[in-house]
């Protein structure tokens, strides 16, 4: 049995010790006596051409023709042809592989696959999969990763975080489903925390298609820091500063250490932190936070959040993780099928909790226009922790309705937004910074084909919620949920280590983002905005 990757158990070899390539068998070529004989027989002798000797011109003109098609064949670079390579494995996998002798039955191009580690598959050409480049993951000291989730019940000053972390980062199994959801689907959900992508992500990348155990073939190199999980303990009570950016210090002097950061001053590397940006933008010490972004190091990082600052370019925004992590596209279509075709009894609802000690709630002000709506609105309310990661009472009231309200939760962004589009309900947004400016990667770019914008101080000026929600047709009701269903795999983690057999996920659409970028900046004259 070959050893299985695992944020715990990573397999790659340090990146100063890189595996050799295999050995490569060039595509024979004639020798230039073969090229002289084969070009002399096209000087035909003159008595070919007489009419006695038709038949055996014709019959060596055919064979003179099917020798050059031969040759032009056999001409053709490899990466035209038909031979196909997966994704790549443990170094132990390889060195199995080469002992076998494997890869000397297959031909390659020194130009197209330069010190790659490369495996056999019967399924999609490296083109196809890695057209935008390969990752090598950084096999970081354990203290930045590893000793964290050892040590989950020290995560959180109150509780324990080790139910909310296992799993592979999904968590517990979701409990109280039956009935809401399809019974064989139930197995897909969990009760996934909002702050667990960090484990995810490790989890996936390790495994990924376009994972390379050479350095010096890599476009882009993960570090697999758990930003996040390193800075909440330090977030409450009377730390420091200094307490709450020690692990990003230390991560960066780490990463400055290595080779191939000081070759492009990290502009190919990037990293998931699995908190929003403003945990990480502390810029006078007595203020919330670390300082982590702020920090020279970080500059050329680019970073994976769940809310970004629409402002910095090396902050990407991704999906927070939801509840839903399909098993195979089967799981995804059948889910689809289930929210498209589900009765909706309810205009619009709204899950949340007032904020009575800030001046001018806007939650408040929701939930009064929820309970004014004369029965067309269902309310949530999600006082205290009741709503917290996700219930089946938030599942099955999104399910309910056509319209879910969804303004700024604590920041500008909040979880809610992807359990109530992954339940096919369309969001009502009262922010710009709330999605549109967040997550352009997965969401559609014309905002109107999926979502309702009113702005907030038309709320606060008597403008009517249900009124505007009223306004829409069936068809047109039906056309925006349409394409909120259409992007439900984008806006999902799925649970299978290698991903979706045909559909990318969320993970899948912000690996294909980071390298399309990464390669793009290494373009000259490439200036990022």
């Amino acid at each position: 049995m070959l050893p299985k990757c695992s944020p715990k158990s990573p397999c790659s070899p340090h990146f100063s010790s890189p595996i050799s390539s295999p050995n490569k068998t060039k595509t024979p070529q004639l020798n230039s006596i073969e090229r002289k004989n084969f070009f002399n027989s096209l000087h035909l002798q003159p008595y070919f051409f007489l009419p006695n000797h038709n038949r055996l011109w014709l019959l060596l003109f055919i064979i003179s023709l099917q020798i050059i098609i031969l040759l032009m064949a056999r001409a053709v670079p490899l990466t035209h042809r038909r031979t196909h390579f997966p994704s790549p494995f443990s170094a132990s996998h390889y060195l199995l592989q080469k002992s076998a002798n494997i890869s000397s039955t297959f031909f390659s191009s020194s130009h197209h696959l330069k010190s790659a580690n490369i495996s056999v598959s019967p399924t999609v050409s490296p083109s196809d999969q890695c057209s935008s480049g390969r990752i090598f993951v950084y096999n970081l000291p354990a203290v930045f990763n590893e000793e964290l989730l050892d040590n989950c019940a020290e995560l959180d000053p109150w509780h324990s975080r080790c139910q909310a972390l296992s799993n592979d980062g999904f968590g517990r199994k979701a409990t109280g489903l039956s009935g809401v959801v399809p019974k064989d689907l139930i197995p897909a959900w969990y009760w996934t925390d909002q702050f667990a992508m960090e484990i995810i992500y490790h989890n996936r990348i390790l495994n990924h298609k376009c994972r390379t155990m050479e350095p010096d073939s890599a476009t882009a190199f993960y570090i697999p820091f758990y930003a996040g999980l390193a800075v909440g303990k330090y977030l409450w009570f009377n730390y420091s500063s200094k307490d709450r950016d020690s692990y990003c210090d230390m991560i960066l002097k780490w990463v400055q250490d290595q080779p191939y950061w000081n070759s492009s001053d990290g502009w190919n590397h990037f990293m998931t932190m699995g908190r929003i940006t403003w945990d990480f933008r502390r810029s006078k010490n007595e203020d919330w936070g670390s300082g982590c972004i702020y920090m020279p190091g970080m500059r050329n990082i680019t970073r994976l959040l769940i809310e970004r600052n629409a402002w910095d370019y090396f902050d990407v925004g991704v999906p927070y993780p939801t509840g839903f992590h399909p098993r195979s596209d089967s799981d995804v279509l059948q889910w689809q099928d289930f929210v498209r075709n589900r009765d909706r009894k309810t205009l619009f609802c709204f899950a949340g909790a007032p904020r009575g000690t800030v001046k001018d709630d806007f939650r408040g002000l929701l939930l009064s226009h929820c309970k004014n709506a004369s029965g067309l609105c269902r309310a949530v309310d999600c006082a205290g922790s009741r709503c917290s990661n996700g219930t089946s009472a938030i599942l099955e009231t999104f399910l309910d309705s056509d319209f879910c309200l969804q303004p700024r939760g604590d920041s500008f962004t909040r979880r809610s937004i992807f359990d109530c589009m992954v339940a096919g309900s369309i969001p009502v947004f009262f922010w710009h910074r709330t999605a549109y400016l967040q997550y352009q990667w997965f969401l559609p770019s014309n905002p109107k084909s999926y979502s309702v914008f009113i702005h907030r101080n038309e709320v606060k000026n008597g403008t009517s919620i249900k009124s505007v929600l009223e306004s829409y047709s069936k068809e047109e009701v039906r056309t925006m949920r349409e394409k909120v269903i259409e992007y439900i795999p984008k806006l999902v983690y799925a649970k299978p280590e290698k991903g979706l057999e045909s559909m990318k996920d969320a993970f899948d659409v912000a690996i294909d983002g980071v390298l399309k970028r990464i390669k793009e900046q290494q373009q000259p004259g490439y200036k990022w905005k």
